[in-house]
């Protein structure tokens, strides 16, 4: 059997850190299957569903470094629906109900009265033909309701089958659908809610595994019924935990909390992202992993908790900058073209300010400071200058080598006495106008001679 995933989010608003996790755990399994990854875009909803939200996401998933197999769109398969519709009315599992919303309310209020669970108690499959005809020449247009699997053999009697399933993440799981109301399928107007779409997917697409969010598993008691009521085999599901802010609340696309736009936007490298939110919630360590074939092989399913996990952001920075002091020039190099940086000074000037990185882009002001000297001049006391005036005249004639640095502040030391951060301190400061930066040992031969000589205060 081939390993087929899909994720499928709804194109209603920006991707958030927790629809990655969802995307990423589908991605890595598949990876480690050598499986197919479809992303498939749940859109019935044709009013809050945009295309542009579809582009967004695509985007989003190509930036963190998930390339789908395929990409499918709901809204262009409703035929597909209208003919698994027609099946599950010909079976008998679909009956139409003509109860209003305040109609349901009542009888879900007097139900709460009577000590019973507020589910749907079936009465519209008690309707006569001549009540039927009756709602109708009133105007009323069924919505078409779902009929749960029922082992007692009699649909108005409240037992029902629990539905079992062995979850990739959390291992046996049940769901009681005595518990549950019959679910709609169809609205009033014709168009369909998440249910059948996403079974009809995962059965035409030859979806195996559906890893989704813990917030799904009540749904999947009623999918699994779904598609033995449509003769397929259920797919094996997997729920992993929900992420949630520091402050423990839920995200959603349509505040933006934690878009994948917004981390991207504020410096933060995909594989800092990927890695959080992949390793967080899970007994693995959180680290920065620099390629996805190695975050990969670090991916379990079964080691996720079964409770909600924080996602802090200033965890992200903390991986961020492990991951830029790391990383090889050849992965940079195209993005310092693109800051400026280029040349052959490019290479010893990244590895030399990398491990001061909290952004790649901050490696563009570093570089401004080689070639131009220190943005802003800063102000030194008298006797700072007069020691910097000295240090300045004991400068070594060129060429330079890497022990230029340690030539020039021996010779410092013996002339002037200071030592320490009062021989260090006045140099850094005269040469890149900040107390902290790169090791002074690796910028002095970038800088050279005369541009390190254009610095004397």
């Amino acid at each position: 059997m081939t390993v087929t995933v899909r994720f499928a989010p709804s194109p209603t608003g920006r991707i958030h850190i927790g629809n990655a996790r969802t995307a990423l755990f589908n991605w890595l399994f598949a990876m480690n299957n050598k499986g197919r990854f479809i992303q498939r875009f749940d859109d019935t909803d044709i009013a809050r569903s945009k295309q542009e939200f579809s582009d967004a996401i695509l985007y989003d998933l190509h930036w963190l470094g998930i390339f789908p197999d395929a990409t499918e769109y709901q809204s262009r398969r409703f035929e597909v629906y209208d003919a698994a519709v027609e099946r599950l009315k010909a079976a008998g599992v679909l009956y139409a109900c003509y109860e209003t919303p305040e109609e349901l309310d009542l009888r879900r209020k007097v139900r709460r009265t009577r000590g019973l669970p507020p589910v749907y108690g079936r009465e519209a499959l008690a309707l006569s033909p001549e009540q039927i005809a009756e709602y109708q020449a009133d105007g009323r247009r069924p919505h078409w309701r779902f009929l749960l699997p029922n082992f007692s053999g009699d649909p108005q009697q409240p037992e029902r089958t629990e539905i079992h399933w062995n979850d990739l993440v959390r291992g046996e799981e049940t769901v009681d659908l005595a518990s549950l109301s019959d679910p709609v399928l169809v609205r009033e107007d014709g168009t369909y809610l998440y249910t059948l779409p996403s079974v009809v997917d995962d059965i035409e697409m030859g979806v195996s595994h559906v890893i989704r969010g813990d917030d799904h598993v009540t749904n999947t008691g009623v999918q699994i019924a779904l598609f033995q009521a449509l003769a397929a085999e259920p797919p094996v599901f997997g729920h992993h935990n929900l992420l949630t802010t520091a402050s423990g609340e839920g995200l959603s696309k349509r505040t933006g909390a934690l878009s994948i736009e917004s981390l991207r936007e504020d410096g933060i490298e995909p594989m800092a992202v990927a890695s959080l939110a992949v390793l967080v919630g899970t007994s693995e360590n959180v680290a920065a992993v620099p390629t996805m074939a190695e975050l990969a092989e670090r991916f379990d399913p079964a080691a996720t908790s079964k409770s909600a996990a924080k996602f802090d952001p200033d965890e992200l920075f903390v991986l961020n900058r492990s991951l830029l002091h790391h990383m090889p020039f050849s992965e940079a190099q195209d993005r310092l073209i693109v800051l400026g940086v280029s040349g052959d000074q490019a290479e010893p000037f990244w590895l030399a300010v990398r491990g001061n990185l909290d952004r790649l882009a901050d490696a563009a002001s570093w570089w401004r400071t080689l070639r131009e000297g220190p943005q802003e001049r800063p102000e030194f006391s008298d006797d700072d200058r007069d020691f910097l005036g000295q240090a300045f005249d004991l400068l070594p004639e060129e060429p330079w080598n890497g022990t230029v640095w340690k030539d020039w502040t021996g010779k410092i030391r013996e002339a002037t006495g200071r030592k320490g951060k009062a021989l260090f301190m006045p140099l850094r400061l005269a040469l890149t106008g900040l107390p902290s930066g790169p090791e002074l040992a690796d910028l002095l031969p970038l800088m050279g001679r005369e541009g390190t000589m254009a610095r004397r205060p």
